[in-house]
């Protein structure tokens, strides 16, 4: 059995600055009480008024919900996977690699997809990695001197489409939409598509280091002169060929939309913490 101890003895002291000759709060409330046997009439206690300066310095990144959410963000995550893809890079082709992105891919069916994107001097390198358990689990190649076309702009849907998104991103063609089946353009996991559409990573404001990999413009700046270099020195079909870079609304073509709110709403294109299953 715990007791308190007996606590007769002990009075309040008021903690003063050095220099400080001004009674406190405390000091006045004590000299009134000595006095109220003496002296009847009432008197004004005097008060002096607490200012508590607390200055915040708010970290704009730091947002340690998401941050744990996403597998992306462990420590050592992007980390491992840029290594993997270094040497992965270094063993096959060993080309030089210009830049590593974190970015979202956004499907023909308007479904989200977390993807790494390498810019080599020759390729670029669409990485779908499992950050749960650290590995590669497709890649997929382009040739830069195949790209003839990016857009920059805002996602619009047909006037009948029950599927909507905001924001802006960015389509990279290495192929004419014409020329694509009716088979692939209706087929939600086709590999035929021959274009790209991206957009930035939710985890981009959790850190100063995210900012920088999941940065949509910064992906674009390193992509259009490789490009253009990669086109300049095509000795095949692509050379002599000009890339054009617009700003134009990027069309994504879907009307119901009710796999993607399905899946877009519960973040399943990402490496995920969902949480226990059970008891």
């Amino acid at each position: 059995m715990s007791t308190i101890g007996s606590i007769e003895g002990f009075q309040a002291v008021s903690l003063k600055q050095e220099g400080d000759d001004q009674p406190s709060e405390t000091d006045h409330l004590s000299m009134e009480e000595e006095d109220s046997g003496k002296d009847p009439m009432p008197r004004h206690i005097s008060r002096q008024s607490s200012v508590t300066e607390s200055t915040l310095y708010p970290n704009p990144y730091h947002q340690p919900y998401i941050s744990r959410k996403y597998f992306a963000t462990r420590p050592g995550a992007i980390e491992t996977a840029m290594e993997d893809l270094r040497g992965h890079i270094a063993e096959t082709s060993g080309e030089t690699i210009q830049g590593f992105w974190l970015l979202t891919k956004i499907d023909h069916w308007n479904n989200e997809k977390e993807r790494i994107l390498l810019v080599t001097d020759k390729t670029i390198l669409i990485c779908k990695y499992d950050f749960i358990m650290l590995s590669c689990v497709q890649l997929q190649r382009i040739p830069l001197s195949a790209v003839y076309r990016i857009c920059l702009g805002k996602f619009t849907f047909p006037g009948m489409s029950l599927d909507k998104r905001q924001g802006e991103g960015l389509r990279i063609y290495w192929g004419s939409p014409e020329e694509q089946s009716l088979l692939s353009r209706w087929n939600p996991w086709s590999t035929e598509v021959p274009y790209a559409t991206f957009t930035e990573h939710p985890v981009k404001y959790t850190s100063e280091k995210f900012l920088e990999i999941c940065k949509l413009s910064g992906f674009v700046s390193k992509l259009v002169p490789a490009i253009q270099n990669a086109h300049k020195n095509s000795t095949g079909s692509g050379r002599g060929k000009k890339l054009m870079v617009l700003t134009e609304p990027i069309l994504i073509e879907t009307y119901t939309g009710l796999m993607s709110f399905i899946g877009n709403r519960n973040k399943l294109g990402y490496s995920l913490a969902r949480g226990s299953i059970g008891f």
